[in-house]
């Protein structure tokens, strides 16, 4: 039998509902693999791979609309270790910087009082990783320290800013989205604000200026006008009204796919900018009868498009290129336009959109891209996934899109012929480059399969639903129900269903529908069952209809208690089962009460209309039960020794019989009929207090107390113990010493006394209390306050039920749909992520403490001490405490681990050729749009560094004679097409551009050095002259420059670590290192990767290394002989003599 354990420790946390409109932006998905997701002022910390929430941050004041990740792009060490850091923003105009892990603030910024419009992380900053970029309404941005909260520089502008994105290819360009246009940094930089007002440029419509003007043709309809629409410039002058402009524009954002490249969202249109063009060159259009889009992710693994519509349904859209040849001629000019097509490839089930359900953003997996999850304004997240099936050649004839083909191989590994599955690890995984290359192939390549893309849900995050809330808790933890307890609690809602969650998890247990109005109360009669009521909304004459029923948790089984009763009838006020669960009480409003048998479901008495009205009942925990039970007990113990069985077997039929009287007893009480006497207590009007006594169907009046003076209408009464507390509708409290026949009043000043509730435990004299503007705890034996929350003042949400979960913690519901456990103290209801006690476990190697996270990430790069390639690290020697967090958290992901470690998709060359095809499609494409001799120039001069003089040739040819340029370029076509490869018109050419790189004309000189094919000579030129981009576009498709690159080990020497591996993997593979001294790297290299191996406990990886320095690690491997432990052996390995 497998042994049940029972987990009383129950840690605080928040449930949380529906979203804020001002929640609608604040959702974003971090490379550290989590999802961050703003609830009104909460922050919740998402699972993406478990499904569940695993952390809530509370400390803003209003609603939350930003929150950004931190950029993982730099270098991790001790000093800089992983983190999960996270930066929130709210309508207040407060940033707050998080510590996610152990769920405090970092820092707190705060500039102006309005809402923050946009948010991030600089991302090329490698030794300042802590800078934050905000947009201050109206016009300002700022940069900020997120380490220190210190401002660094603040920029104004004319316009309003409404969002900003960052180049993902230059860090120095930075567009600005403005209530009027786009306004272009080129000159961005952290040390200071950007130097002017930037460049700021309109979409306008060429058709709107007469110099575009056409007789007038047919009037195009559907899709093609409003292809027609969209057909756009980008023009420095301010367009008229009848143009185009960015009023309703929705979003603008950078390709990260393409260099140069920006989208422009608007409802029904995505446009595709060309920013070398200023130009469109390409257009996502929706139909007539097409869902408006809501937002637009561009991919960074291909040139793809996530879409969020307004239905809710998620699309991928891959790109196509329709560019015709430059020799092909085109009848309809229009069609020239539009050469970039985005083709639908798959698409997910939409949701039921209603008044109070809409969808609000989409994030994708930033690590593979084939990852989605929607966030809808009830709370829900939805976690899509994309998958890749094979499929038959004739299904994509069939759609009329050109197949999808897998890639050549996957992780080193080719695909067989008839393999089925197709490897979902990312974006890049599932989709091959032959078509984003822009050119179809007609048939697969050997290797390729046709695949077909689909989304799955994969996961689904439900929240609480609109508030108001009734609260209950099941019945506290004994030592009898040890055995098969569950911290259980009941929220009722305003749809009527009753949902149960389990506090230890956090998790929704059940969701039953119970009611079909409000739920008003909730009362457990056992563990697994409960009753709750709702009332309908009264009638003209002040009636309603009162549900009152119960629920089996175990089944689900729900009947109205009451029976046919409840139509037309007073509302209910409260209900109150005893402290046995025997009777229940059911107070009206404007009706005597009922009492109830629970037990048998029957009707006790129904009190007189003369009876008081009832302002607040308590049942009394004491009764009779004991005494009751010993008596019975007695009885049957006089009827077994009245029996006939001989002498000699008497006494062992009296102790079997006794026994198993008594587990009988102990189990129920109620297979007995044992009826227990109890006592409640209730007040009227006038504030005196009644006295009843319950016995089986006897119901008896008991003693009447006299109203105390000092006290108003009581509102609520709590008793426990010797302790009887009394609250009014004046705020105050006053205790009654049952025992010593005391009473004190005491005034809290608070106003209207809601509720207040006694805690679990024996002993404990704890007490709840609720005010309509906050709750506070008291201990009751001392008669002084604990605790206080109050609204305005610690928080900015208002209470709206209580109770106690367990012994020292409470749950409160509040208005803004969250159920939050606390602690006494009622603080913030953030907790360490390492403490939780989760359903499922979380891979993330972030919530390792720095030395075992570095400790696991060097193990999992290279084990050069191991034959083979392991994931078991018990092997290694590394301290107790490092190998404790590793080996738990290096259990769960081991196939998807070995999968990634292989080896890549695409060798160097390869990669070169692709990036080679990629310009000359894009070159090609520019040619189609070019509309001005400043476009033509510049695709002269790319094909010229491509190549591709022939057709250099034809464009400089086209320059008119009225231009100025006519003579120098017809002397450029006549230099392109008469060159030779001979020694003097080299060396003749090699001087002239040597001459034009000195004079600042750095373009010319390198155009006539990659004709002479000198392009290695021109990449140092643009290194020399701070063009390291274009010297690495011109690297790359130009093959065969590697080795006139910079020397990559200078530029890693200052991490050791990356150094080492790169020289172990030049050694490998058998490429030389051109360092002066090759010798004095490598062994500076190792040693200090050596002593990095060692602070972070993997001495054997340390061992190993040092003795691989040669004489520069000499001194380390002594110093690590000397600090082994006894029986742990030191093996050194020879240097590698090899450089």
């Amino acid at each position: 039998m497998i042994p049940y354990t029972v987990n009383i420790k129950l840690a605080a946390r928040t449930l949380t509902g529906t979203l804020h409109l001002q929640n609608k932006t604040a959702v974003d998905w971090g490379w550290q693999g989590l999802i961050a997701q703003g609830c009104h002022s909460n922050i919740l910390i998402i699972d993406p791979k478990t499904a569940q929430t695993i952390q809530v941050l509370e400390r803003h004041k209003a609603s939350v609309v930003k929150v950004k990740w931190s950029r993982e792009n730099y270098h991790h060490g001790l000093s800089s270790p992983y983190s999960l850091r996270l930066a929130s923003a709210d309508a207040a105009g407060k940033i707050i910087v998080w510590d996610v892990v152990s769920g405090m603030a970092h820092c707190e910024i705060q500039e102006h009082t309005k809402p923050i419009q946009d948010m991030d992380w600089l991302w090329a900053q490698d030794a300042s990783r802590d800078l934050l970029l905000a947009v201050h309404p109206p016009n300002y941005i700022v940069l900020w320290n997120g380490d220190t909260g210190t401002k660094l520089w603040k920029k104004s502008y004319a316009e309003n800013i409404l969002s900003f994105s960052f180049d993902p290819f230059e860090p120095s360009n930075l567009a600005l989205l403005t209530s009027e246009g786009i306004v272009f940094i080129t000159d961005f930089s952290h040390s200071k604000p950007p130097g002017s007002g930037g460049k700021k440029v309109y979409i306008a419509s060429p058709h709107s200026s007469p110099a575009h003007s056409k007789p007038a043709v047919t009037q195009p309809t559907g899709a093609k006008k409003a292809l027609n629409k969209v057909k756009v410039l980008i023009t420095n002058e301010k367009p008229t009204a009848e143009a185009v402009t960015l009023n309703d524009c929705l979003q603008l954002s950078y390709l990260p796919s393409k260099r140069n490249h920006m989208l422009l969202l608007y409802p029904r249109e995505i446009l595709i900018l060309d920013l070398e063009l200023s130009q469109t060159v390409g257009v996502v259009a929706i139909e007539r009868s097409g869902v408006p889009f809501i937002q637009v992710i561009p991919c960074a693994q291909r040139d793809a498009l996530y879409c969020l519509h307004e239905n809710g349904c998620v699309t991928l859209r891959v790109c196509r290129s329709t560019t015709p040849s430059p020799n092909e001629t085109v009848n309809d000019p229009e069609q020239n336009l539009q050469e970039l097509v985005y083709d639908l490839r798959s698409q997910c089930d939409a949701i039921r959109v209603t008044k109070t359900v809409r969808p609000y953003r989409v994030v994708i997996c930033p690590v593979n891209e084939n990852s989605a999850a929607l966030v809808v304004s009830d709370g829900r997240v939805m976690l899509w996934e994309l998958k890749a099936h094979a499929s038959k050649p004739s299904s994509s004839l069939s759609s009329g899109w050109p197949p999808l083909y897998s890639p050549v191989n996957f992780c080193g590994t080719p695909l067989h012929q008839n393999q089925k599955c197709i490897p979902d690890l990312s974006l890049n995984t599932m989709i091959g480059h032959c078509l984003i290359s822009g050119v179809d192939s007609p048939r697969p390549l050997a290797g390729q399969q046709e695949v077909h893309l689909k989304f799955m849900l994969t996961g689904l995050l439900s929240g609480l639903p609109l508030p108001p809330f009734s609260l209950r808790m099941c019945p506290p933890l004994t030592t009898k129900n040890i055995n098969h307890y569950q911290p259980l609690l009941a929220v009722g809602t305003s749809n009527g269903s009753v949902l149960v969650y389990n506090l230890t998890s956090g998790l929704l247990h059940k969701e039953l529908s119970v009611h079909s109005c409000e739920v008003r109360g909730i009362e457990w009669v056992s563990l697994t069952s409960f009753l709750s009521f709702a009332t309908s909304v009264p009638n003209n004459l002040g009636l309603v209809r009162n549900e009152l029923q119960h629920v089996d948790l175990r089944t689900g089984r729900c009947f109205a208690f009451r029976g046919e009763r409840g139509n037309d009838e007073p509302a209910i006020e409260m209900i109150k089962v005893s402290h046995l669960k025997q009777y229940l009480v059911v107070v009206f409003r404007d009706k005597p009460l009922e009492l109830w048998d629970v037990r048998t479901g029957t009707l006790l008495r129904e009190m007189a209309k003369n009876f008081p009205t009832v302002t607040a009942l308590e049942w009394s925990p004491s009764h009779n039960l004991k005494s009751l039970k010993k008596k019975h007990l007695a009885a049957r113990e006089a009827m077994a020794r009245q029996t006939t069985l001989a002498d000699a077997e008497q006494s062992s039929v009296e102790s079997s019989v006794i026994s198993l009287l008594q587990d009988a007893e102990s189990k129920s009480e109620m297979s007995q009929g044992i009826s227990a006497r109890e006592h409640f207590v209730f007040t009227d009007t006038d504030g005196q207090v009644y006295h009843i006594t319950v016995e089986g169907n006897t119901v008896k009046d008991g003693a009447r107390i006299p109203p105390d003076g000092s006290m108003g209408s009581i509102a609520c009464i709590a008793w426990k113990g010797d302790t009887l507390v009394l609250g009014d509708v004046d705020g105050n409290l006053n205790f009654w010493d049952l025992k010593a026949r005391l009473s004190r009043a005491v005034p809290t000043h608070r106003g209207w006394v809601k509720k207040i509730r006694f805690a679990p435990g024996k002993g404990n004299q704890k007490l709840l209390v609720m005010y309509t503007d906050g709750a506070e705890v008291w201990d009751t034996k001392e008669v002084q306050m604990v605790s206080s929350i109050r609204v305005g003042r610690n928080v900015n949400y208002r209470i709206l039920d209580i109770d106690w979960c367990t012994s020292d913690k409470v749950v409160l519901a509040s208005d803004d749909g969250c159920v939050r456990v606390l602690e006494m103290a009622m603080k913030s209801a953030s907790y360490r992520m390492d403490e939780q006690d989760l359903t499922d476990s979380v891979w993330c190697p972030y919530l390792l403490l720095p030395r075992a996270a570095l400790t696991l990430k060097a193990f999992l790069i290279l084990q050069p001490w191991s034959n083979t390639f392991t994931m078991d690290i018990t092997h290694v020697y590394v301290t107790a405490s490092l190998f404790f967090h590793i080996s738990f958290i290096i259990l769960f992901p081991l196939s998807d681990i070995k999968s990634v470690l292989q080896d890549p998709n695409l060798n160097l060359l390869q990669r070169c050729l692709l990036v080679s095809r990629f310009q000359l499609e894009r070159v090609r494409l520019q040619e189609v749009k070019r509309s001005s001799y400043e476009h033509t120039k510049k695709c002269a001069d790319q094909l010229l560094l491509l190549g591709q003089t022939d057709r250099a040739v034809q464009l400089l040819l086209e320059t008119s004679a009225d231009n100025s340029s006519y003579y120098c370029d017809s002397l450029k076509a006549c230099l392109v097409t008469t060159i030779t490869s001979s020694g003097p018109s080299q060396s003749t050419i090699k001087l002239v551009a040597t001459n034009m790189i000195a004079n600042g004309k750095l373009a010319e000189g390198v155009q006539l050095l990659c004709l002479i094919d000198k392009a290695a000579d021109a990449c140092r030129y643009l290194q020399t002259y701070g063009e390291w981009n274009r010297a690495a576009w011109l690297a790359k498709v130009h093959l065969g420059l590697a080795e006139d690159l910079p020397d990559p080990l200078n530029c890693l020497m200052r991490y050791f670590d990356r150094a080492a591996l790169f020289i172990e993997a030049c050694l490998k593979y058998g490429s030389s290192l051109t360092t002066a001294s090759p010798h004095k790297f490598i062994g500076a290299a190792f040693v200090d990767y050596a002593k990095m191996l060692r602070s972070i406990g993997l001495k054997q990886g340390a061992v190993l290394w040092a003795s691989r320095a040669g004489e520069a690690g000499k001194e380390l491997l002594d110093e690590l002989s000397q600090t082994e432990e006894p029986g742990q052996e030191v093996v050194q390995h020879a240097p590698l003599e090899r450089a």
